[in-house]
């Protein structure tokens, strides 16, 4: 009964995300209230606020949703996997979460572009979500956490998938998974 309640809970937050994000691409960020979204998504206000702080949050859903299948992917990673090879299974996990919801993509960059408060704040992954994703990997295989090769592994992989994702809404890619390897085998393997 549990799990029921639960994806019940997960299917109310993304038809309050997806009701928000209609409205930010019909009206604009900065002409959206959390009152508009709650009678867009016909939930009340305390329901609103149960799933999320502001509407800044509601922005931020999708960078919430690509920081958690990099999270998941890594959790599951073999233990004895470098951890070069689990960041780029996680990230490239991550992208095809971005080719697969491209036009949702697409709108928060419009939105965010559009918008004088998100593009102060767009949204993006944190340093501190950086060293979480650091230490995740160093929880599979041992290790000192905070280690600077292993921080600095995550921030490389993050760069580099930084780099993809504007090539990837700025061009037509061909094959944009295959693209996004060869940037992540760039930044972890450089040519000596």
């Amino acid at each position: 009964m549990e799990s029921l309640r639960e994806r019940k809970r997960e299917q109310n937050r993304a038809a309050t995300v997806e009701a928000a994000w209609r409205l930010f691409i019909e009206r604009g960020y900065d002409h959206v209230t959390v009152h508009d979204i709650c009678a867009a998504a016909d939930i009340a206000p305390r329901t609103f606020h149960r799933y999320f702080a502001s509407k800044d949050d509601v922005v931020a859903e999708p960078v919430r949703r690509m920081t958690a299948i990099a999270f998941e992917r890594i959790a599951a990673a073999p233990p004895d996997a470098p951890d070069a090879e689990v960041m780029r299974r996680a990230l490239l996990a991550v992208g095809r979460f971005v080719v697969d919801n491209r036009e949702l993509l697409t709108g928060l960059r419009t939105v965010a572009l559009q918008s004088s408060h998100l593009r102060a704040t767009y949204p993006g992954v944190r340093p501190d979500q950086e060293a979480d994703l650091a230490a995740e990997l160093a929880t599979r295989g041992g290790g000192a956490p905070l280690q600077w090769r292993r921080r600095l592994l995550v921030a490389c992989s993050v760069a580099a998938f930084r780099v993809w994702y504007e090539d990837y809404f700025r061009d037509d890619l061909p094959d944009p998974l295959a693209h996004l390897e060869q940037i992540l085998d760039a930044a972890v393997n450089p040519p000596r």
